[in-house]
């Protein structure tokens, strides 16, 4: 760090890209408070829509996945509730590319025959 030779032009372009890029928020590293206070928000603005029994936020926090309670949502309003919580993620959050939102409503039916 900062006893950089000069051999070759490009490694004060390179040190000083790399400088910038490590000023960004997050780009290095992120505290493990941080980390988990932004996943369980995310997990939490889910949870409080009608419908949903449990949201898992995967992937570092890029990807939500949302179980939704068969029997209290249909297919039409599953959809409305994943297109609902992307949007309250953009009204009441802040963060660097996407997330993907995914909504599993699921029936299961077992039967014996004897």
């Amino acid at each position: 760090h900062d006893e950089i030779v000069t051999e070759h032009p490009y490694t004060m372009i390179v040190a000083t890209a790399d400088a910038c890029s490590a000023s960004r928020p997050g780009a290095r590293r992120e505290t493990l408070e941080r980390y988990i206070r932004r996943m369980e928000e995310l997990e939490t603005i889910a949870s409080g829509f009608p419908g949903v029994e449990q949201a898992y936020a995967i992937q570092a926090g890029r990807e939500l996945r949302v179980i939704a309670n068969a029997r209290e949502t249909d297919d039409a309003s599953a959809a409305k509730i994943c297109r609902d919580i992307a949007k309250a993620f953009e009204e009441q959050l802040t963060y660097p590319g996407e997330i993907k939102i995914t909504l599993v409503r699921e029936s299961r039916f077992t039967e014996l025959a004897r």
